[in-house]
C-alpha cells in the first residue's frame, strides 16, 4: 500500500549551536543525484553544518564539537517537496519514500502534509485564521509571557516568492530581455509574528543586499531561505559614517553550486562562495528602481570554445553562433541580434532542429550542461546534465524528436548520447533514448534528414554509419580501402531537389585535412568517388591559376557543405570554394584572413556561411557573388578599452597582440593594428585629436593616427611593460605607468607630443595593467594611482605632480587582523570630489579627493577584487567588473538595497565603461558587450561636463570626411566601408638610438604643425604655365562660344583672407584658382569673374560693399602681380592696377573706402597705398623686415598697423594737399610675450589692438600709449586670424582650433598697465575644423559666419548653436577621374586624398563619399545600366596600393575589395554587361576579374614595361549613329561582344574583342606611335578612344613627332586624319552626342574642336594643366579638372 501523496515535509531539529540555521539544496541545478536504472527516483540531499547551518555538503567541523552552548533554539524546517522538484528538476512529485538522517542531528518529530503550517501560531482546527495554524498535537511549547520567535528558529524552503505555478517549467513566461541578478521588483513580504522575524523572499530576480564589514562577500545568485529570527538588531553597528552598511546580523549560505531559476531562465555557477543574506526589516529596503536597469544589446565577438558552430537558421534570414557563453541570432539583413543568456561557461556545441522550434545548446566546463531552448521565444525549456563530460558535437534530427550528441566521458573515451526531445514543451522531458562507446575518433556527426534513426560519423581513419534501433546505438565502418589513413574533419549528406530522396540514394560527401572529398554511397557502404583539392598556386608562376580535383598532396579541409547543387568547401589556405557536385571546375571562390573553419550552406542554396579561425564570420551571396563580413573578434582575452566621442569609436587591445578600433553604432571593426614582438597592455583615446595611445608589454608608449592609420610618435622611458595609460580631459597631458613602478608625464599638447617628467618608485610595481591603474579626475586636475606601495593610494597634481595626498588603505579596517590593499581607483564627478578605491579585500571605499577622509563603504562587494571601477557623470550608477559578471549599484542612496548583478561572460571582467554619451554601458573581458541603460539621466543632478576642449565640433583630418554630418550631406550619411578587411599596420617598429626615446614616424604626407611665416604666407598651388600664344590658338568669339561656365567645385585653401562675406546684403564671394567664385547661399547659383592670370590669393571688401579688390600673383606672361577692382554689383571688372613684383598677401580698404592698401609677401616687403577715386598709386614704402599683415584703425582717421618678426609698426598718414607721406613708430613685443612672430592682428574697442603671435598667444596693446599690457595662451599653433567685436573675440590658427572670446574686460583691465592678468578673459566656445584657419567673415556681433581652411572647405560657424555646417568642399588633393551615372542624375570624382566622392549633378551637392586612408585613389569607373537595376549602380575605384575596391551606390558601403595588381592602378573599366572589370597598372599588366566575387581569372601582359593610361571598352552589337559597329567588326574576323582598347605609356594602343561570359579574349589590331625626338621632361600621357559617332575610328593623342590628334580606321587598317594641335594634349573626351572633341593642355587651356567642320575654339579658366575632361553621357555638359579645381561647362549652341 502506498503511502498517501504527500507534498510538504516539516522537521524538527536538535540545537547543537548558536549559529542559525540556513538550508539550501545540495547542487545548483541538480539538487539531487540520478541513479540510472530508476529514471522516476530522485534522492534529494541535504547537509547541517551545525544547528542552523544546512548546506549541499555533510561533514562534522572541528570547531563545532561539543556541549550545545547556552541560548541555542530548535529549528523548525519546512520543505515544499513539490516545489523543490518543480523548480530544480522540472519534475512532478510522487510520493516521498524514504528520509535518512545524518549523526549529530537530533530530530523531535518528521511528518508530512498537504497544508502549509504557521509554526508560530496554534489553535483549534476550525478557528479562521489568515494563515493554517500549527495542529495543537504538533504546536512547539511556548512560556507563558515568551514569544514563539525567542525560542524556536522557522526555516521554510522554497519562500513564498521562489512559488512557480504546478506546471512544469517549459510553460513558464518568456524570459527577460537580458539575464541579470539583482534586486527583485517586489516588495518583501512581513511575516506573521509579534516579534517582527525578518522574511526573505526570492523573486526571479534574485538580490544580493549589502553586507557589514565583517561579513562574508556575494558572488552570484540563489534562492534565498525564508529565515525567521527573533534576535534583535544589533546595536553594535557600524557608524563611521554614511556607508552602505547594513544594522541586521548575517545569516552565512555556503555552497559549493548555485541555481537559480528566473522566469524560466537558469543560471548556473561553480565557485564555492559564501553569501550574506542580510536581515533587515522589508519597509526599509529601497528598490533599485529601474529594474532591470541594464539590457543587452550588442555583442562584439564570434566563438570561444570553437569557431566550427555558426548555423543557418531553416527560413535562411538569421544566422546562430555562439559568443563565448553567449548564442547570437543575428538577422543577416538589418544587423540587428538577439541573445540566449543563461551559459555560464563557453558553448561548446549547438544544434537547430528543421522548424526553428528548438536550439540545443552544450557547455564547456565539465561536466557539460545542456540546454534546449524554444527558439521563437528564448525561453529555457529545460536544463539537464549530460553524462558525455565535454560535448563537442551536436544534431539534431528534422523533426527535432531526436538529439545526437558527441563528446569525451570522465575516461577519455569517445561516446555517443541519443536524447529524446519529442515531448519537451508539452510537458515532457529530455529522455536518454541511447549511447555507445567508440574506440573511435568522432571529428563530426550528422543525423540523417531522411531517416531520423540514422546517423553518420567521421573522424581519424574512419567513417561510421549509425542507427538507433530498440534502444541501442550501433555502428558499421565504410569500407575506405586506401583512404583508411586519412583525417577526416567534416561530412554532409546530399540532397535531393525535391527535398524528399530515398535512402537508397543518399550519398554522403567527407572531407579530410589531406585535401581529399569523398562520395560515399550509404546504402553499399563503399566510396563511389575520391577526389583531391591541389595547391592554388603554380609553383613559379605569379599568378592563381584554376581550380582542379586530382591526386596527390592536396590543401587541408576543414568543413564542407552540400546544397541540391553545390558543394560548399572552406580549407586551410582561407578559400571558401563552391563547386558543382561533379567537381568539374570551381564556381565561386572568396579569400578569407584565415584558415576556414566552418561552412555552412543556407537552406536555399543561395548564401554561403564561413567561419575561420581568426574569428571571423562572414557569408557569400552567390547570385550577386558579393561577400558579406558579420562578425570580427579578437582571438583572445580583452585587456582593455577605451571610448572616443566625437566619431562615436571604441578601442580594445588583447592578448592575441592587436589593437582594433571599432565603431560603437555599428559595432563593426575599423582598423586592426597588429604587433607580432610585443603585446600590447592598455589604451586610451587623446581627448580631442584623431589620435590614441598604446602602452606595450616592452613599455613603449605609441600614439596613432586615425587619418593616416600609422604610428605618430613612441616613447621608450619605460623599463617595464605598461600597466596604465589615461589623459586628462583636455588633451593637454598623458600619463603613463609602467611594471616597474615608474610614472611618466607627456604633453599632448603638441601633436609631436613629448616627455615632461619620468618619476621612479612611484606606482605600485606588481600592479597588472588595468584600465583603472591611474585616473584624472573630472576636471583633469588630480591624479590618482596605487602606489608606491599596493597598501597606499596617492593623490597628485596633474600637472606639477606634486603629492597632495596619500591614503593608507591598509589601516582603514581596523577589525581586520589582514593588511587590506588597494586594486584600483577612479574618481567621480568634480563636484562630488569623490575618490573611489577598490580594495583586496573586497570592498569599495569612497573618500575624499581632498581630505582623504572615509565618505562611505561598500563593504563585500565581491569574493574577488574588483579589477575595473567606473561611476556615471551623473554619479547615479557605480559600475564594478567583479569576476565574470558585471555589477551596477544605484551611487545616489546611501541605504543602498545592493547591486544589480549581470551574467554573460564566460571568463573575469577586464574592464567596464560608459559610453561617451551615458547612454550605454560597455563591459570587455572574453567578447565585447554593449548594454543599453534602461534609465532615464536625473533631471535634478547637475554635474560640470568636459571642459570646452572636449566639446568642440568637429575633428581633424580625412577621418572628418569619411563621415559626413548630417548639416552637411542632408541626403545620405557617408558610408564606413566596413565589409572588407581593416587596415593593418604593423606596430612593432622602434625609434632611433639616442634622445630620450621619442621618434617621429609619421610620413611626409600627415598634418603637421606648420611654421608661422609658411603659414601665413601665399604658396601657388602649382607652378603652372599660363596660356601664350602659339600657333593654331582659336580664340572663340564674344557672342559664339561653344562653352559656358556654369559652376565650379572647389575652394582655394591655399590663399589668405581670399573669402568675403556681408550678412546684410548676403554677398558670399570665394577664390578658386584664377577665378572669383559669387555665390547666392540661398540658390547656389554661382557667378563667375575671370581675368587673373595666376592664382588669386587674397580679397578684400570695401565697407560699402560696393567694391571688391582681388590680388593675384605673377605669372609668366607678366612683370608685376595683378590687382583687379570689381563692380560687385555689375559683376565687372572696373580698374587693373600693378606694382608689386612679389605675391600680395594683404589687402584692406581705409574706413571711408578712400584708400586701399596692398602688402607684399616676405620676398618683396613693398607696402603700397592706392587712391581709390583715381586708381593711381600714393605710396610705395620698402619694410626692412617680413610683415605678416596690415589693418587701418577703424577708429581713428589715416592710421594703420602692421605686425611682424617682433614688432608692431604703427604708420600715420599725413596729407598735404595732393601728397600723401607716412609717418612710422615701431614698437618691440615684450620678452614676457615670449613670441618670434606676430602674425595677425585686429582692431577691437578703442584703443585696443589685438596681436596673434606664432606661439599661439594673443596680446593686446593700447594704442594711444603704444604699449602691450595684456597677453594669454589662446592656442598650441600659430594665430594666423583674428576677427573682434565690442566684446568678442574670435581666433583661428594652424591647429584648425577656431575659439570665441570673451574680452569685454580687457578695457578695465589697460589701466592696470602691465599688472593685469588674463584671468578675466574667458573662452566661451571652441570649434575644431578640418585644417588650419586662413579666411573669416563674421557679423557684427560675431553671432555667426564662414570660415575658410586649408583643407579647401568653407565652413558656416554658429557660437549660438555651437555647430560648423560645410558650405563648400572640393578635394584636397589632384583630381584623377569624373565618371557619370547610366541616368545622369549624379557624378562620381576620386582623387589622390584617398576620397571618392558623389555628386548630385543638378546641383554639384556632395551626396557621399568613400574615404581610404593613406591611400591614393587614381582611377574610378561606373557600372553600366545593363548591368541591373538603377537603384544596384556600383563604382570600381583603384588605388594605389594595387588594390581595387568595389562601391555600392545605393547601400552606400563597400561590396567587395580584390587585390589584382602588385603596383598602382592607373585604369579601371567595366565590360559592357557590368559583370567584369577591366583594370591596367603603373607596370603596364591588364586584369580581368569578377565585378561579383573578386577573383582574377586573366591576366594580359602585352603593355608590360609601360604604364597603362587608358582602358575604352564599347559593346561590339552597339549600332551608334549610321554606322553601326558590328557590321565593321565583321570584316576583322572575330568574335565577342565587347571591343576594347589600350593605351600605355610606350605610344602603343592594342585592341581587343571579348566574350568574358565564355572566357574568350582576341587581338584585333596593335597600334605603335612614334616617339618624339627628345624626350626631355614629363611626357604628357598616351591616350586613345572610340569614336562614338563613327564605331570604325579611334582617336589617339600622346608625345608624337607632331602635336596632333590621330583618327585610326579599324575597319581599314590606316590612319585617316590628322587634327594638329597648339600643345601636347594631356587629357581627351569624345561626346557621344555630338562630333566635338574636347582636348586638354599643360597651358591651362582647353580646346573644343567640331570634327564635322574642322573648328576649334580654346578656353581659359584653369590655372594648372588641364589634366582631365569628360563629357556627360548627354553631351549636355562639360567636366574639367586641373589638380584639385573642377570646373562644369555647359555647350551651348550645338
Amino acid at each position: 500500500m502506498c503511502p498517501p501523496r504527500t507534498t510538504r515535509s516539516s522537521v524538527c531539529l536538535s540545537p547543537t549551536s548558536s549559529r542559525s540555521l540556513n538550508l539550501r539544496p545540495r547542487g545548483s541545478s541538480f539538487p539531487s543525484s540520478w541513479r540510472p536504472g530508476h529514471p522516476r527516483e530522485v534522492t534529494l540531499r541535504w547537509g547541517v553544518d551545525g544547528p542552523g547551518q544546512a548546506t549541499g555538503e555533510s561533514w562534522c567541523r572541528p570547531n563545532l564539537v561539543g556541549l550545545v552552548p547556552h541560548g541555542a533554539r530548535w529549528t523548525c524546517l519546512q520543505l515544499d517537496l513539490q516545489d523543490i522538484l518543480l523548480v530544480y528538476l522540472n519534475r512532478r512529485y510522487g510520493h516521498l519514500k524514504s528520509v535518512r538522517l545524518c549523526a549529530s542531528l537530533l530530530v523531535r518529530n518528521l511528518y508530512t502534509s498537504d497544508l502549509c503550517f504557521e509554526p508560530a501560531i496554534s489553535g483549534a482546527p476550525g478557528a479562521k485564521l489568515p494563515v493554517t495554524p500549527m495542529p495543537r498535537e504538533m504546536a512547539f511549547p511556548v512560556p507563558k509571557g515568551e514569544s514563539w520567535h525567542d525560542r524556536y528558529v522557522h526555516v521554510r524552503f522554497p519562500s513564498d516568492s521562489l512559488k512557480v505555478p504546478s506546471k512544469p517549467i517549459e510553460k513558464s513566461c518568456s524570459p527577460p530581455e537580458a539575464v541579470l541578478l539583482g534586486p527583485g521588483p517586489q516588495p518583501l513580504p512581513c511575516p506573521v509574528a509579534s516579534s517582527k522575524p525578518v522574511r526573505f523572499s526570492v523573486s526571479p530576480v534574485v538580490q544580493i543586499r549589502s553586507p557589514t564589514a565583517s561579513g562574508q562577500a556575494p558572488l552570484a545568485p540563489k534562492p534565498f531561505l525564508e529565515i525567521s529570527l527573533s534576535q534583535e538588531r544589533s546595536e553594535d553597528s557600524n557608524t563611521d559614517g554614511p556607508g552602505f552598511h547594513s544594522l541586521e546580523p548575517w545569516a552565512q549560505v555556503k555552497a559549493s553550486d548555485v541555481h537559480t531559476a528566473a522566469a524560466g531562465t537558469h543560471v548556473l555557477t561553480h565557485e564555492s562562495t559564501e553569501v550574506p543574506v542580510a536581515l533587515e526589516d522589508a519597509g526599509s529596503c529601497k528598490r533599485f528602481l529601474p529594474d532591470p536597469v541594464l539590457r543587452l544589446k550588442g555583442v562584439i565577438g564570434f566563438g570561444g570554445h570553437s569557431t566550427r558552430q555558426a548555423l543557418w537558421t531553416p527560413d535562411g534570414t538569421a544566422v546562430v553562433y555562439p559568443c563565448h557563453a553567449v548564442i547570437v541570432v543575428l538577422l543577416v539583413d538589418t544587423g540587428e541580434q538577439r541573445f540566449f543568456l543563461g551559459h555560464t561557461d563557453k558553448v561548446s556545441a549547438l544544434a537547430l532542429d528543421g522548424s526553428s522550434s528548438l536550439l540545443a545548446s552544450a557547455q564547456a566546463r565539465t561536466p557539460s550542461v545542456m540546454r534546449l531552448w524554444d527558439f521563437q521565444t528564448g525561453r529555457c525549456l529545460c536544463l539537464f546534465q549530460s553524462p558525455v563530460h565535454v560535448v563537442c558535437s551536436l544534431s539534431f534530427s528534422d523533426s527535432g524528436a531526436l538529439l545526437c550528441g558527441v563528446g569525451k566521458d570522465r575516461h577519455g573515451r569517445t561516446m555517443v548520447v541519443a536524447w529524446g526531445t519529442g515531448q519537451v514543451g508539452r510537458g515532457g522531458e529530455v529522455v536518454v533514448l541511447a549511447k555507445a562507446h567508440t574506440d573511435f575518433d568522432v571529428q563530426a556527426f550528422r543525423v540523417t534528414f531522411f531517416d531520423e534513426t540514422r546517423m553518420a560519423s567521421c573522424g581519424q581513419g574512419s567513417v561510421r554509419l549509425w542507427r538507433l534501433r530498440g534502444g541501442a546505438l550501433r555502428s558499421c565502418p565504410v569500407d575506405l580501402g586506401e583512404h583508411h589513413v586519412l583525417q577526416f574533419t567534416d561530412l554532409a549528406f546530399k540532397q535531393a531537389q525535391d527535398g524528399c530522396p530515398e535512402p537508397s540514394a543518399a550519398m554522403l560527401f567527407v572531407c579530410s585535412r589531406s585535401g581529399h572529398i569523398l562520395e560515399i554511397d550509404c546504402q553499399c557502404m563503399v566510396v563511389r568517388h575520391a577526389r583531391c583539392l591541389l595547391p592554388t598556386q603554380t609553383l613559379g608562376g605569379p599568378h592563381r591559376q584554376k581550380q582542379t580535383f586530382s591526386t596527390g598532396p592536396g590543401i587541408a579541409i576543414s568543413s564542407l557543405s552540400v546544397s541540391p547543387a553545390v558543394c560548399a568547401v572552406g580549407s586551410a589556405d582561407g578559400y571558401l570554394r563552391l563547386w558543382p557536385l561533379d567537381f568539374s571546375s570551381v564556381l565561386l571562390e572568396a579569400e578569407h584572413e584565415g584558415p576556414v573553419s566552418s561552412v555552412c550552406v543556407s537552406p536555399d542554396g543561395l548564401r554561403v556561411l564561413s567561419a575561420t579561425s581568426s574569428g571571423h564570420l562572414g557569408f557569400l551571396d552567390t547570385p550577386s557573388r558579393v561577400y558579406h563580413m558579420l562578425a570580427r573578434s579578437h582571438t583572445a582575452p580583452v585587456l582593455a578599452l577605451a571610448t572616443e566621442q566625437r566619431r562615436g569609436q571604441l578601442a580594445t587591445v588583447s592578448q592575441d597582440r592587436t589593437v582594433r578600433i571599432w565603431d560603437l553604432a555599428t559595432l563593426q571593426q575599423l582598423y586592426d593594428f597588429t604587433s607580432s614582438e610585443e603585446a600590447p597592455c592598455t589604451v586610451t583615446f587623446h581627448p580631442t585629436r584623431p589620435t590614441f595611445f598604446c602602452g606595450f608589454s616592452s613599455g613603449a608608449v605609441r600614439s596613432f593616427s586615425l587619418e593616416a592609420a600609422e604610428v605618430l610618435v613612441e616613447h621608450t622611458c619605460h623599463q617595464g611593460a605598461i600597466t596604465g595609460l589615461t589623459a586628462t580631459p583636455d588633451g593637454r597631458l598623458l600619463f603613463s605607468s609602467c611594471s616597474q613602478g615608474s610614472l611618466a608625464q607627456y604633453n599632448c599638447a603638441d601633436p609631436q607630443w613629448h616627455v615632461l617628467r619620468v618619476a621612479a618608485d612611484m606606482v605600485w610595481p606588481d600592479a597588472p595593467p588595468s584600465p583603472s591603474t591611474l585616473a584624472v579626475s573630472r576636471d583633469g586636475r588630480l591624479l590618482a594611482f596605487v602606489g608606491p606601495s599596493r597598501h597606499t593610494v596617492t593623490v597628485m597634481g596633474s600637472a606639477s605632480l606634486d603629492e597632495l595626498l596619500r591614503v593608507d588603505i591598509g589601516t582603514l579596517d581596523l577589525a581586520s587582523s589582514r593588511l587590506d590593499s588597494a586594486v584600483a581607483v577612479c574618481f567621480g564627478p568634480a563636484a562630488l570630489g569623490h575618490l573611489l578605491v577598490s580594495t583586496s579585500s573586497h570592498r569599495v571605499v569612497v573618500l575624499d579627493a581632498a581630505s582623504g577622509r572615509i565618505i562611505r563603504e561598500l563593504p563585500g562587494v565581491h569574493p574577488e577584487p574588483c579589477s575595473s571601477l567606473m561611476l556615471s557623470e551623473d554619479a547615479r550608477f557605480l559600475l564594478m567588473a567583479a569576476g565574470r559578471v558585471v555589477k551596477v549599484w544605484d551611487y545616489t542612496t546611501q541605504a543602498s538595497p545592493g547591486p544589480q548583478v549581470y551574467i554573460g561572460h564566460s571568463e573575469p571582467v577586464q574592464a567596464v565603461t560608459f559610453s561617451p554619451d551615458q547612454q550605454q554601458v560597455l563591459s570587455a573581458g572574453d567578447a565585447i558587450f554593449l548594454w543599453d541603460i534602461l534609465a532615464t539621466t536625473e533631471s535634478d543632478q547637475s554635474f560640470p561636463g568636459p571642459s570646452p576642449a572636449c566639446e568642440a565640433g568637429l575633428g581633424t583630418g580625412q577621418l572628418e570626411d569619411a563621415a559626413s554630418r548630417a548639416s552637411e550631406l542632408p541626403q545620405q550619411q557617408v558610408p564606413k566601408p566596413s565589409q572588407a578587411a581593416p587596415p593593418q599596420l604593423g606596430i612593432c617598429a622602434r625609434p632611433p638610438e639616442g634622445g630620450n626615446g621619442t621618434s617621429d614616424t609619421k610620413n611626409s604626407g600627415a598634418s603637421r604643425t606648420t611654421c608661422p611665416a609658411s603659414y601665413k604666407a601665399f604658396t601657388p598651388a602649382r607652378a603652372s604655365r599660363g596660356p601664350h600664344s602659339a600657333k593654331g590658338t582659336s580664340l572663340p568669339p564674344a557672342s559664339g562660344e561653344w562653352l559656358r561656365l556654369k559652376a565650379v567645385v572647389g575652394y582655394s585653401g591655399n590663399g589668405r583672407a581670399n573669402m568675403v562675406w556681408r550678412p546684410d546684403t548676403g554677398f558670399f564671394a570665394y577664390t578658386c584658382g584664377r577665378l572669383v567664385v559669387v555665390e547666392d547661399l540661398h540658390s547656389g547659383a554661382q557667378q563667375h569673374w575671370p581675368g587673373h592670370p595666376a592664382e588669386i590669393s587674397t580679397l578684400a571688401l570695401s565697407h560699402s560693399a560696393q567694391v571688391l579688390a582681388s590680388a593675384s600673383g605673377r605669372s609668366s606672361m607678366t612683370a608685376h602681380c595683378q590687382i583687379r577692382v570689381w563692380d560687385v554689383s555689375g559683376g565687372l571688372c572696373q580698374h587693373l592696377i600693378s606694382h608689386h613684383s612679389t605675391t600680395v598677401l594683404a589687402l584692406a580698404f581705409s574706413p571711408d573706402d578712400r584708400l586701399l592698401v596692398t602688402l607684399g609677401d616676405h620676398d618683396g616687403r613693398t607696402l603700397t597705398l592706392w587712391g581709390m577715386a583715381t586708381y593711381d598709386l600714393v605710396s610705395s614704402t620698402r619694410l626692412l623686415e617680413p610683415v605678416h599683415g596690415v589693418a587701418f584703425n577703424p577708429w581713428e582717421a589715416g592710421e594703420l598697423t602692421c605686425v611682424g618678426q617682433g614688432t608692431v609698426t604703427f604708420w600715420l598718414l599725413q596729407q598735404r594737399g595732393a601728397d600723401i607721406s607716412l609717418q612710422v613708430h615701431r614698437e618691440q613685443v615684450p620678452e614676457t610675450v615670449g613670441a618670434g612672430e606676430l602674425t595677425s592682428l585686429c582692431y577691437g574697442a578703442p584703443p585696443l589692438l589685438y596681436c596673434g603671435t606664432s606661439s599661439g598667444q594673443v596680446c593686446v596693446w593700447d594704442t594711444r600709449a603704444g604699449r602691450c599690457f595684456l597677453s594669454w595662451e589662446a592656442d598650441d599653433g600659430g594665430i594666423g586670424l583674428l576677427l573682434c567685436s565690442s566684446s568678442r573675440l574670435v581666433s583661428g590658427g594652424s591647429t584648425g582650433r577656431l575659439r570665441l572670446w570673451a574680452v569685454g574686460a580687457v578695457s578695465e583691465l589697460r589701466c592696470k598697465g602691465s599688472g593685469a592678468r588674463s584671468s578675466s578673459v574667458l573662452m566661451e566656445h571652441e570649434l575644431v575644423l578640418d585644417g588650419a584657419v586662413v579666411s573669416a567673415s563674421f557679423d557684427d556681433s560675431v553671432d555667426m559666419g564662414v570660415v575658410g581652411t586649408r583643407a579647401g572647405t568653407l565652413w558656416f560657424i554658429s557660437w549660438a548653436e555651437g555647430t560648423s555646417t560645410r558650405l563648400i568642399s572640393g578635394h584636397r588633393s589632384k583630381v584623377n577621374e569624373v565618371v557619370f551615372s547610366p541616368g545622369e542624375s549624379h557624378c562620381a570624382t576620386c582623387s589622390e586624398d584617398g576620397s571618392v566622392r558623389v555628386w548630385a549633378l543638378a546641383s554639384m551637392e556632395l551626396v557621399i563619399q568613400f574615404q581610404v586612408l593613406n591611400q591614393s585613389c587614381l582611377c574610378l569607373a561606373w557600372s553600366p545600366q545593363c548591368c541591373g537595376r538603377p537603384e544596384q549602380q556600383r563604382l570600381a575605384a583603384g588605388y594605389g596600393d594595387g588594390s581595387l575596391r568595389i562601391f555600392s551606390v545605393s547601400r552606400t558601403a563597400m561590396e567587395l575589395k580584390m587585390h589584382p595588381h602588385p603596383v598602382a592602378l592607373t585604369a579601371v573599366t567595366f565590360s559592357t554587361d557590368g559583370q567584369t572589370v577591366l583594370s591596367g597598372d603603373r607596370d603596364g599588366l591588364v586584369a580581368v576579374s569578377h565585378s561579383r566575387t573578386g577573383m582574377t581569372f586573366r591576366v594580359l601582359s602585352d603593355h608590360q614595361g609601360a604604364p597603362i593610361s587608358t582602358i575604352c571598352v564599347t559593346r561590339k552589337e552597339a549600332h551608334i549613329g549610321l554606322h553601326p559597329l558590328h557590321s565593321q567588326c565583321e570584316d576583322l574576323g572575330v568574335e565577342g561582344t565587347d571591343l576594347w582598347l589600350a593605351a600605355s605609356g610606350d605610344q602603343r594602343v592594342s585592341v581587343w574583342a571579348s566574350d568574358w561570359l565564355r572566357n574568350c579574349c582576341e587581338l584585333v589590331d596593335w597600334l605603335s606611335f612614334p616617339m618624339p625626338a627628345t624626350t626631355e621632361g614629363h611626357l604628357p600621357p598616351s591616350l586613345a578612344a572610340f569614336c562614338p559617332w563613327d564605331g570604325a575610328l579611334l582617336m589617339y593623342v600622346g608625345p608624337g613627332v607632331d602635336k596632333e590628334v590621330i583618327i585610326y580606321d579599324l575597319s581599314q587598317k590606316q590612319v585617316v586624319e590628322k587634327i594638329p594641335l597648339p600643345f601636347f594634349a594631356m587629357s581627351l573626351s569624345l561626346s557621344p552626342g555630338t562630333r566635338l572633341l574636347a582636348i586638354g593642355f599643360a597651358e591651362c587651356m582647353l580646346r573644343l574642336v567640331d570634327c564635322a567642320t574642322g573648328t576649334a575654339q580654346d578656353f581659359a579658366g584653369h590655372n594648372n594643366a588641364v589634366h582631365l575632361c569628360r563629357f556627360t553621357p548627354s553631351a549636355r555638359l562639360l567636366f574639367t579638372a586641373a589638380c584639385n579645381e573642377i570646373l562644369v561647362w555647359e555647350i551651348s549652341g550645338r
